[in-house]
């Protein structure tokens, strides 16, 4: 197995999140997205992955055929049904769904706003002043975290969604990195913050932190 990530990626985080929590080795192949105008743009991984994006995920089926798989949702789903220890989504359909609708809340939501791709095209082509940029970058966070919050309040125990870890903690848990990283208040949101300290004290959690891959720079 192989996973083509780069540390600061949101999407790479959450699937080294979910194969620390399977325990599954995988081969971390860095593709660095700023370096040389990024290198997901290079024909090689373009060729990999259309999209020039990360993560990519390549694993063998159980026909012994290779499975080249791209967008990290898909490749958690993918992950939970071939490689079932360590359940990420629930077993009961109306507990599978709401633990869906947290993840995709973030996943489809927030981060599509604020990854790499939309800041460079913020401040290259609309040639908007960092301030403008964090403007924008707050904004979404905030949107997003405060409807993200109240959905804790219904659902969350010691995780987003009672006491177990789920796809929707592998989605917020990234986020949350990012939002601190760019100076976003988050004391507004004491579920999510509680949610985040339980998360990161749990070992596969903090191995899949960005500074600790080893092409963290």
């Amino acid at each position: 197995m192989k996973l083509f990530g780069y540390w600061r990626s949101s999407a790479a985080y959450r699937v080294r999140i979910a194969l620390n929590l399977k325990q599954l080795r995988a081969e971390q192949v860095s593709v660095h997205l700023v370096k040389d105008g990024g290198e997901q743009h290079k024909a090689d991984y373009a060729q990999l992955n259309p999209q020039e994006l990360v993560p990519t995920l390549i694993d063998t089926d159980e026909a012994g055929n290779e499975l080249v798989l791209s967008q990290s949702m898909a490749i958690l789903e993918y992950l939970d049904e071939r490689y079932p220890e360590c359940a990420l989504i629930p077993n009961e359909i109306t507990d599978r769904a709401l633990v869906r609708s947290l993840a995709l809340l973030i996943a489809c939501e927030v981060h599509p706003l604020n990854n790499l791709k939309v800041l460079q095209y913020l401040t290259g082509p609309l040639a908007l002043e960092d301030e403008a940029k964090t403007a924008w970058y707050h904004h979404w966070i905030h949107q997003g975290f405060s409807a993200f919050e109240k959905q804790l309040e219904k659902h969350s125990g010691q995780f987003c969604f009672g006491d177990s870890v789920t796809i929707a903690d592998l989605c917020l848990i990234p986020q949350v990195y990012n939002a601190n990283r760019f100076k976003v208040d988050l004391s507004v949101y004491p579920n999510i913050l509680r949610v985040n300290e339980n998360c990161n004290q749990l070992k596969a959690f903090i191995d899949a932190l960005p500074e600790n891959q080893a092409d963290a720079v």
